[in-house]
C-alpha cells in the first residue's frame, strides 16, 4: 500500500551538505503499523514530507496505493491521511463545519461526508461537541477532532507524526485506540516517533533511523536477533555510541 524506494534528500547548511535522508527504503501492507523511529534530526519528518509531496527528493520515490508522488501529487494526497502533534483546528468554525470543509477539499460527496462525520464522531467520542466552535475545545478534544479529520476522506494510508507529543495519559490512550482502529479496518499506518516505549506497544514492524539511514528494519523479534538487545531504547543507545 505504501512503497518507499531509495529516498534521498540533502540540504545545504553553513556551506556544508547535510544528508537528512540517505537511500531510505521500506514498504507497508494494508492493516500493518510501521514505526519509523529515531531521535530528533534522524530524518523522520523529512521522509513524511517527501511521501506527502511537500518536498521533492533528490533521488528515489514514494508510491501510495500504486501512484508515485512525483507523477501525481494530488492523487497521492487524496490517498493519504495525516495527523501530527499540531492540531491546526480552525477556531471560528464548529467541529462539524470544519470536518465537512475538509471532506469537500478532498472531493468527498456531501452526503457521504456527512454520514462519515457522524460515524467517526461516535467512534472517537466527539459527537457531543460536533456543533461547538473548535476554538472552545480542550487540548484532548482538539486532538480527537484532528484524528477524525485525518479519516474523513477514508484514505488507505495514514501518516502519524509524533501523535502523542504533549498529550496526557488519557490522550495517549486515545491515540492507541485510534491506531488499533486503523489496523482493524485495513489501513497502512506509519507512526513517526521518538517515544520508543510507546512504539513497542503500537507497531507491528519497525525501521530504526539514525542520521538519515535505516540501520535496522523488521519485527521486534527480528530486531532483537539483529542487535542482541531486548528493547528499542537499548538498540538506539548502541547506535548513538557507534556515531
Amino acid at each position: 500500500m505504501l512503497l518507499v524506494d531509495s529516498l534521498t534528500k540533502t540540504f545545504s547548511a553553513d556551506e556544508n551538505e547535510v544528508c537528512a535522508v540517505d537511500g531510505l527504503s521500506f514498504q507497508i501492507a494494508p492493516g500493518e503499523v510501521f514505526g519509523l523511529l529515531g531521535p530528533n534530526g534522524a530524518g523522520k519528518t523529512t521522509t513524511l514530507r517527501m511521501v506527502l509531496g511537500l518536498l521533492e527528493p533528490d533521488s528515489g520515490y514514494a508510491e501510495v496505493d500504486g501512484v508515485r508522488t512525483a507523477d501525481d501529487p494530488i492523487a497521492v494526497k487524496s490517498r493519504l491521511g495525516f495527523v501530527s502533534a499540531s492540531d491546526g483546528v480552525y477556531p471560528w468554525l464548529s467541529v462539524r463545519e470544519m470536518l465537512l470543509y475538509f471532506g469537500d477539499l478532498y472531493g468527498v460527496d456531501p452526503d457521504l461526508a456527512q454520514s462519515r462525520c457522524e460515524e467517526l464522531a461516535k467512534l472517537m467520542g466527539i459527537a457531543s461537541f460536533l456543533d461547538r466552535r473548535a476554538g472552545t475545545l480542550s487540548t484532548g478534544q482538539r486532538q480527537r477532532v484532528t484524528l477524525v479529520r485525518g479519516l474523513i476522506h477514508d484514505p488507505p494510508v495514514m501518516l502519524l507524526d509524533e501523535p502523542t507529543r504533549g498529550l496526557d495519559v488519557v490522550g495517549v490512550q486515545t491515540i492507541f485506540e485510534y491506531i488499533e482502529h486503523l489496523r482493524t479496518v485495513g489501513k497502512a499506518v506509519v507512526v513517526c516517533t521518538h517515544r520508543l516505549d510507546e512504539a513497542e506497544r503500537l507497531c507491528d514492524r519497525f525501521g530504526l533511523l539514525h542520521r538519515g539511514r535505516l540501520r535496522y528494519s523488521g519485527t521486534m523479534e527480528e530486531l532483537r536477533t539483529s542487535t542482541n538487545r531486548e528493547h528499542l531504547v537499548e538498540m538506539f543507545v548502541d547506535l548513538m555510541k557507534e556515531s
